[in-house]
């Protein structure tokens, strides 16, 4: 199974194809746009690894833009003691969720390749018949 280490929004993540994952608010802001990430420190597999001075060029990373979204709030209080001052506030980080789907080697072969996702699609026949069970 191979996977490769990417940067993104200052941080690394060891990623494979398949993996959901969650990052620093990417600029896309429309959701299944497909985002490549050229910066890739290694790749690899079990038996061999890539590492790159600090990046491997020619090598990328393809992603989906599943959402970008908030996290929950994370309250900031500050209390001065004995001076009847308080300050209460809080912070909501804006994140992307993304997919990987395709790992590309420096060559520009693919190393790995997420699995589709079939999504089931109902016909207007079968819409009409759960709605009439319902009833």
């Amino acid at each position: 199974m191979s996977y490769a280490v990417i940067q993104t929004g200052g941080k690394q993540y060891k990623v494979r194809a398949g993996e959901i994952l969650k990052v620093e608010k990417l600029q896309e802001s429309k959701p299944e746009t497909l985002v490549d990430f050229k910066e890739v420190l290694a790749y690899g597999d079990d038996t061999n690894i890539e590492i790159g001075t600090p990046i491997i060029k020619g090598a990328k990373v393809e992603a989906n833009l599943i959402k970008n979204s908030k996290n929950r709030t994370v309250l900031i209080f500050k209390k001065r003691r004995r001076k009847n001052s308080r300050r209460k506030n809080g912070h909501r980080q804006q994140y992307s969720l993304i997919r990987i789907n395709k790992i590309f080697s420096k060559d520009g072969k693919l190393l790995s390749e997420a699995e589709k996702i079939n999504k089931p699609v109902k016909n207007k026949k079968e819409v009409k018949k759960e709605t009439q069970e319902k009833k």
